[in-house]
């Protein structure tokens, strides 16, 4: 895979670069503010790209605003957003504005290095790809709503697992149930959603993520 790498830490940037060209992937770029990370993927874009949320020069949403651009002008390009927090602001505004080939972690996940690669990877081939930290955090701050406090505790972790972008198999393994187990619970939190029209891994969990930040 064809990476660009976006942070103001150079020992980060370095170290990402390190990791990856180690897994066989080529960093085509690497940056240390937004705009420079646009210009790069205007002259020659990657298949994905590492972005920290908070880049020069204000240290506030750079990184967010030049990945929601780079799925706009570059939606063959996935984007895998670092920030140092559970930021709920950054986050709902990149899942409920990119449908697809996105991803949001916190740097601490970085150095669980098969977590770092295998969220890379989906975010590559187009999928999704979640901290479960911050689900975790956007679940618990909507809980209370309706009809979210319709669903079962059983269905909110299946809810959580779908919004870190794991398709129904692999929630399947990760609870120990079957797949027809899943589809059941996934199918009973669209009705309590409203969300039974909606189709597509990529739209039921912008979907759902679109209700946890309203």
């Amino acid at each position: 895979m064809r990476v660009m790498l976006a942070d103001d830490s150079t020992l980060l940037r370095e170290g990402l670069a390190r990791l990856l060209a180690d897994e066989g992937h080529e960093v085509t770029a690497s940056v240390g503010d937004a705009q420079a990370l646009l210009d790069a993927i205007a002259a020659d874009p990657p298949d994905a790209a590492v972005v920290d949320v908070r880049m020069p020069p204000t240290h506030t949403d750079e990184g967010l605003r030049a990945a929601l651009e780079i799925r706009r002008s570059w939606p063959g390009t996935g984007v895998l957003v670092l920030s140092q927090y559970v930021e709920r602001r950054y986050a709902t505004d990149l899942l409920t504005t990119a449908t697809e080939g996105v991803g949001y972690l916190l740097k601490d996940r970085v150095v669980q290095v098969d977590e770092f690669l295998d969220a890379l990877d989906r975010v590559g081939a187009g999928r999704t790809a979640f901290d479960p930290e911050v689900v975790r955090q956007l679940l618990t701050f909507s809980r209370h709503a309706d009809p979210l406090a319709r669903l079962t505790d059983r269905e909110r972790e299946v809810l959580g697992r779908m919004a870190q972008g794991h398709t129904n198999a692999a929630i399947a393994e990760q609870l120990h149930v079957s797949q027809s187990a899943v589809e059941k619970y996934v199918n009973a939190i669209f009705d309590k959603l409203e969300l039974s029209s909606t189709s597509g891994y990529s739209r039921r969990v912008l979907a759902i993520l679109r209700y946890l930040g309203s």
